[in-house]
């Protein structure tokens, strides 16, 4: 299993270090990856939390799935592998 969390519906002033704060309540987190346009370096919106374990990964998308975050409702899953 995957221990890689997508996080969705992220306000565009959103920095790694709130989000990697957010997810250390639930667990170790292993890297933080927000995602920024290649043209703007703006924020995109999602990013990928990496969980040091699967039971920590759960433990993050039970926790923070439709939690409020700077206005936003989270959107927080298990990564899918890129196509």
């Amino acid at each position: 299993m995957t221990t890689k969390l997508y996080v969705g519906n992220l306000p565009f002033g959103s920095a790694e270090d709130a989000i990697e704060e957010l997810f250390t309540s639930v667990g170790k987190v292993e890297e933080v990856a927000l995602i920024k346009d290649k043209m703007t370096g703006k924020s995109r919106g999602f990013a990928f939390v990496t969980m040091s374990s699967e039971d920590e990964a759960q433990k993050g998308i039970d926790a923070f799935d439709g939690k409020d975050f700077d206005g936003r409702k989270l959107v927080v899953n298990m990564a899918r592998p890129r196509e």
